[in-house]
């Protein structure tokens, strides 16, 4: 680590500490319930990018970039009103492949930053970016500054962690460098059964319903789409809005929160 990285990241740890000793707020400071909800891992298969598309509600398309089918789904998405992300491939602990536009540990500042801006460039209609893997880089301060500089010279667009590791730096990191920052707060589908799925579903509105709003994470799979498929018009019912992620950003930006309510990992809730 050089001495710029050092005092890059003595910055964001101190904006990390900062942001977790704000308190949760209410749901009482919020009129209505809301959630949002992002699909990972599109591009490669353009009937699971049709599937996700049609999905009722502005439920976010997290895209690969550089992947066979990521602009023909980034354009599918956006004619129908979903919001359109970049999944940034980062490194993980377990070293899982990252495919095309992956930011690894061993890359250099311009490498990164390069990079970061080929993948925002390979998809149109962005509003967003969130991480796919990523639970090493998202503990190092420096390499998320690194990242967040180049997002800080797109203005509109948020960054999401995706907080696939428990000492994430990414939330913090995003917020110093006056990025528009959220946080995950419930995984759908670690265990890939229609029941978890629901399980987790659960909890993301029970978590809305306490702290105001709540985030979720899920992939392209037959248990997700069908759980969304037949859940999602059912929210008016209940109380609860799904709203853009956007809307959640706004709100983590006037509500700080400290670490999600859930316990990591969230598949740790579901019956097995």
């Amino acid at each position: 680590m050089n001495w710029r990285q050092l005092i890059a990241g003595l910055v964001c740890i101190s904006a990390v500490i900062s942001t977790q000793a704000q308190p949760v707020p209410a749901a009482t400071s919020i009129s209505q319930p809301v959630v949002a909800i992002i699909i990972d891992d599109l591009g490669n298969s353009l009937e699971e990018g049709k599937q996700t598309t049609a999905l009722p509600g502005p439920v976010a398309c997290a895209i690969l970039p550089h992947t066979e089918f990521s602009r023909q789904i980034a354009e599918l998405a956006y004619a129908v009103g979903k919001p359109v992300m970049l999944h940034l491939p980062m490194e993980s602990v377990g070293d899982m492949p990252l495919g095309p536009g992956g930011i690894t540990l061993d890359m250099t500042q311009k490498e990164i930053q390069d990079t970061v801006r080929g993948d925002l460039a390979s998809i149109p209609h962005l509003s967003g970016v969130n991480n796919h893997e990523g639970s090493l880089i998202t503990q190092h301060p420096g390499d998320m500054a690194w990242v967040m500089q180049v997002l800080a010279q797109y203005p509109g667009l948020f960054y999401v962690d995706s907080y696939t590791a428990v000492d994430s730096v990414a939330y913090g990191v995003a917020r110093a460098y006056d990025v528009p920052a959220a946080r995950r707060n419930v995984f759908l589908d670690d265990i890939n059964t229609e029941y978890d799925v629901e399980f987790q579903f659960q909890r993301l509105l029970n978590l809305a319903r306490k702290n105001g709003f709540a985030i979720a994470i899920g992939h392209p799979r037959p248990a997700t789409l069908k759980v969304l498929a037949r859940d999602l018009p059912t929210l008016p019912a209940r109380g609860i809005k799904l709203v853009p992620v956007s809307d959640i950003v706004k709100l983590q930006q006037k509500h700080p929160l400290q670490l999600p309510d859930d316990v990591f990992p969230s598949a740790a809730f579901s019956k097995q």
